[in-house]
């Protein structure tokens, strides 16, 4: 088993943008339609995160002519080449399957202003070794 799980982590992506359930994101996919290949970007808000590892996923949806398309994104899939948060948002549920029901306004999730992922991992001043600081 150990030599499977060398060789998953070894084809893992080594850094995804931090994101949840309930945010904006732009999901970057490449498309390949013949010889030609492009990127197709794909903009929603995150219902669902689910799996583990290599195997981890994401379902994003959003309305176009007013009928409602999920996607699902395989997080460390070579076709996705990128990930951006356009808003963060605030949730109480880890699936957000209910918004499938929903139509107009209702759809919308409350937004987080003032914060952001890079915020919230910065480390703080104070945990710093005393040592350090001298």
């Amino acid at each position: 088993m150990d030599i499977i799980r060398k060789l998953e982590t070894e084809q893992m992506k080594p850094t995804l943008p931090p994101f949840s359930v309930g945010d904006t994101v732009r999901v970057s996919y490449k498309i390949r339609e013949g010889e030609k290949e492009r990127i197709q970007v794909f903009q929603g808000t995150v219902i669902g995160v689910k799996g583990s590892g290599i195997r981890r996923t994401m379902k994003v949806r959003r309305i176009v002519a007013g009928e409602g398309v999920e996607r699902t994104f395989p997080l460390h899939s070579p076709k996705l080449t990128d990930i951006e948060v356009t808003r963060m948002g605030r949730v109480r549920r880890a699936k957000l399957y209910y918004l499938r029901s929903r139509v107009g306004k209702a759809t919308r999730v409350k937004q987080i202003f003032g914060k952001s992922y890079a915020t919230q991992a910065a480390p703080t001043p104070s945990a710093q070794p005393a040592e350090a600081a001298s």
